[in-house]
């Protein structure tokens, strides 16, 4: 990927300089994207850019594939317990196509929850967007120039060797706080944000607001 940012406009972002970042503009299951391609969301500008788009690392879904597997291997298991010879074949067909069906809802939701739940920054602000279900999400968002703070946090083994943590933004809009939970690279996304406030605050000095 090039080291150097150049934005579309040019008297905005001229020479940022991001070149650890990663470029995946092909991977729909990357959990972090640094100027992704063809990316637009509901609420966005038309002469908005999107800088990064994040998600949860993707070991952290570890815990609950390792419980869906477990729960699809039950049946089984359960079979070839003498315990269940009593039981009639069409219940027990019943009961084994029932624990599939919920087995594989806990899947889909599970994967739906990670693959929807994103953070994105664009070059005028943050916006998080959480996934509950199919028919209800929630997005908030706040602009560049309301941040007040940026700090991040990858306490623990595990978030230290898989480089992954925790980015806490404090602003000055109607939601105070957002929190990029889990996101790879933090130390990478918060200086990304620090970058980009400060753009932000030189643009207003020289009376290049959008």
């Amino acid at each position: 990927m090039p080291d150097i940012f150049v934005a579309k406009t040019p008297e905005k972002y001229k020479r940022i300089n991001y070149k650890d970042l990663p470029s995946e503009k092909h991977n729909p299951l990357s959990s972090i994207v640094f100027t992704p391609e063809n990316l637009r969301f509901e609420s966005m500008d038309r002469e908005e850019k999107v800088i990064l788009f994040l998600r949860k690392h993707f070991i952290t879904n570890i815990p609950w594939i390792i419980m869906a597997t477990f729960m699809f291997l039950i049946p089984a298991f359960v079979q070839n317990l003498s315990l269940f010879d009593s039981i009639p074949d069409n219940f027990m067909f019943a009961f084994i196509l029932i624990w599939y069906l919920i087995s594989t809802a806990y899947f889909l939701e599970s994967f739906l929850t990670w693959f929807f739940n994103v953070y994105i920054v664009t070059d005028e602000r943050v916006v998080d967007i959480d996934f509950y279900n199919l028919i209800y999400k929630e997005v908030s968002d706040a602009n560049i120039d309301r941040i007040q703070d940026v700090t991040y946090n990858m306490g623990g083994v595990v978030r230290t060797v898989f480089n992954y943590g925790d980015v806490m933004i404090q602003t000055a809009s109607e939601v105070p706080n957002f929190e990029f939970q889990a996101v790879p690279k933090p130390d990478k996304v918060a200086k990304v944000l620090q970058d980009l406030r400060i753009e932000e605050q030189q643009e207003a000095i020289e009376g290049r607001v959008r």
